[in-house]
């Protein structure tokens, strides 16, 4: 294997993983699962590239095999199959550590819509898997506005729920960097991290930086729950739908704009404001 671990990324085309198969390049081996091999490839990512399909255990196995840790991505609620067909298959393949992606909505009591129960799973499945284990609980990411370019682009006009409803959201590539400590150093085995940005903001103030940063006037469109559910019903099967309304509903609470200082003390870096985000995605918008 040589002296550099290999490294497991799976959802490795995804907002965060992106950002840990590039950080983890010259740190060590790194074999990307994807869906798309033409999206890893048009994105740049280097290292061993898999097609990948979590029903698939046989696949799985081989991509775990030799391998020392494992970055864990499952994007599917409805398929929680997926989750223990990945962590079964490290286990088999002699993986010691996973780093898992998770939703900080979990640490809030209140919060028992679909998603919120299927992370709440995923994390025991992980805690009783028999691996080493990291959680990496991440508020709403940053790269969520980017469903926003369209309508800026063509319109000048950003449609949301909950304009005044503030989140402490974190840019991605904050949360690949807490990623890669984990999985690349020691004494991050047992814990479970908040990830978030280091402020609140609202979807209303989100465009207004938006509209600073692109040097261009924006207006803001509140959606109605119903518009927002509508939208979703039609690129998600129904039971995804509502679990996001219902999460919606809750965005309001304290919990979601309280900042956690997670970032900067796994990284030593101060996390990335929205501003500094917006700024580097500009084409995106324009």
């Amino acid at each position: 294997m040589g002296e550099r671990p290999l490294i497991v990324v799976s959802g490795a085309t995804g907002a965060v993983g992106r950002h840990v198969a590039a950080l983890l390049e010259g740190r060590a081996q790194v074999r990307l699962l994807v869906r798309d091999v033409g999206k890893a490839r048009a994105l740049g990512l280097t290292g061993e590239i898999v097609a990948a399909d979590y029903a698939d255990r046989p696949l799985l196995d081989k991509a775990m095999t030799g391998a020392d840790a494992v970055f864990v991505v499952t994007a599917n609620p409805l398929r929680p199959e997926h989750d223990e067909n990945l962590l079964a298959a490290a286990r088999l393949g002699g993986v010691r550590h996973a780093v898992k992606i998770s939703w900080l909505g979990v640490a809030d009591p209140g919060a028992d819509d679909l998603i919120a129960r299927w992370n709440r799973d995923s994390e025991r499945l992980l805690h009783t898997s028999g691996l080493d284990w990291t959680v990496l609980r991440m508020r709403s990411p940053m790269s969520n506005t980017l469903a926003w370019a369209p309508a800026i682009r063509q319109e000048g006009v950003v449609r949301a729920l909950g304009g005044d409803a503030r989140t402490a959201c974190v840019d991605p590539r904050d949360v690949a960097a807490v990623a890669v400590r984990a999985l690349t150093r020691p004494g991050h085995e047992g814990r479970t991290y908040a990830l978030t940005g280091p402020e609140p903001l609202s979807p209303r103030e989100q465009t207004r930086v938006l509209s600073r940063v692109l040097q261009r006037p924006l207006r803001f469109e509140e959606l109605t729950l119903n518009q927002a559910l509508d939208g979703w019903r039609r690129k998600l099967p129904e039971p995804v739908a509502h679990a996001l309304a219902e999460a919606a509903a809750r965005r309001g609470a304290v919990a979601a704009a309280h900042p956690e200082d997670t970032v900067a003390a796994v990284t030593g870096r101060t996390a990335r404001t929205f501003a500094t985000w917006a700024g580097d995605h500009t084409a995106y918008f324009r």
